[in-house]
Order: C-alpha cells, then structure tokens, then sequence
C-alpha cells in the first residue's frame, strides 16, 4: 500500500496545548481555497476524508490524520487569507498558524498547497517566512494546473523553482486534484522525509547516542 492510501483521521485540536505529545508530522498549508483538502483527498484516494468546504475559510482547527505507522502524521492546518473571516478569527488562525510552525519539534516538513494561477501570495511568503528559519524542508504544490495550457504550466513552474533557485531545502511541483496528477511526486517527498528522519533516529541509536525525544507543546 502507498503512504497516504492508508491515511485515517485521528483528531482534531484548538490549542497547541492539545496536541499529540509524540510522533513525527508532516503539515499540510495553503490559502482558502487553495484545493489544500481536495489534495489531501486525491493523495488518499478518498472522496471525503479531508473536509471540501464550499465556504473558505470555513475550517477553523487543526486536523491530525495518521498514516498506516502509528508515530507518521499528516496535519491539516486551518486555510488562512479568506476576507470574510471576523478579524479575531483570523488573529487566532494566524497565532495558531505561526506558533505551531515556529515551536513545533514533531513538525518534520511544510507542503504549503498554491493555486497555480495565483502562486506566492504576501500570506504564502508570511508561511515561508515563518518556517523558513527552522531549516526543515519545504514542498510547494502547485494545483488546480488542469485550468493551465502546457506551456503556461510550464511557464509557473519555472518561475516559482526560480524563486527558490537558492535554497535546497524548498521543493517544487504541479498538482492536479481533478485530473489526479503529481500524486506521485507528493509521495515521493513526504515518505522522503519520514524515511530520513527514521535513518537519523537510527543511526544515532547504534552509535549509542540517546535522541532527544520529540514532545508536544
């Protein structure tokens, strides 16, 4: 079985303070609207396992989903930047947002989910900003590119990689929901990263080295 075909919701939490205290987690975030959940539904060929809201914004908590390992976790953030959100939601979206981001040790990966007509947005480059300074790596997915010819595809492609051009740790690739294209890529990435943060825990385990145990906030 791929990685996220055995994907199954666990809980779901408004406070740091409640979140799982061990494991190793991958975090899903975008825009409102961004096709975040609808991703994360074609990763897990699964029609309804993320929650598809016709009103952005209308996702307000942290989503944990687990994948078949018990301690491998995808995160489903709440979808930030849609205007008709009250102000003081949108201030506590962006505390959640950013504190989590930033102090999270669980936290092993970012896929920050990008339309691909409307790619790095000022509330996009805050997220990298945020997250940026941990050195953990990054995944940009570009969807919804089935509304794009092939060479205007291309032509994004290129041009948020060249954003990027200078920083290793940050990923990029096409994605398409509908047409379920770069499922592939995704997964490739993420078990990537669970598989190299398994061989670090590993390693220093046989070199008798105690690793320090990853605990929640």
């Amino acid at each position: 079985m791929s990685l996220f075909q055995g994907l199954q919701f666990l809980t779901t939490v408004n406070d740091l303070k409640a979140l799982p205290a061990d494991g190793m987690e991958v975090a899903f975030a975008g825009r409102s609207n961004a096709g975040k959940s609808s991703a994360i539904n074609t990763l897990a060929n699964h029609t309804r396992l993320a929650f598809v809201s016709k009103t952005p914004g209308r996702t307000q908590h942290i989503n944990y989903f687990q994948f078949g390992n018990a301690n491998n976790r995808l995160v489903d953030l709440p979808g930030y930047g849609y205007a008709e959100v009250p102000v003081s939601v949108r201030q506590h979206w962006e505390k959640l947002l950013s504190q989590y981001l930033v102090r999270r040790s669980n936290l092993i990966g970012l896929v920050l989910i990008m339309d691909s007509r409307r790619p790095l947005t000022e509330l996009d480059r805050q997220m990298l900003d945020w997250f940026r300074p941990t050195g953990k790596p990054i995944h940009c997915i570009l969807t919804k590119c089935d509304k794009l010819n092939r060479q205007e595809q291309i032509a994004i492609l290129r041009k948020v990689e060249a954003e990027f051009a200078d920083e290793s740790m940050i990923t990029v690739q096409l994605f398409s929901s509908s047409k379920k294209l770069g499922a592939d890529i995704t997964e490739k990435v993420v078990g990537g990263w669970f598989d190299a943060m398994n061989y670090q825990t590993e390693q220093l385990k046989s070199e008798g080295e105690n690793p320090e145990p990853i605990d929640g906030e």
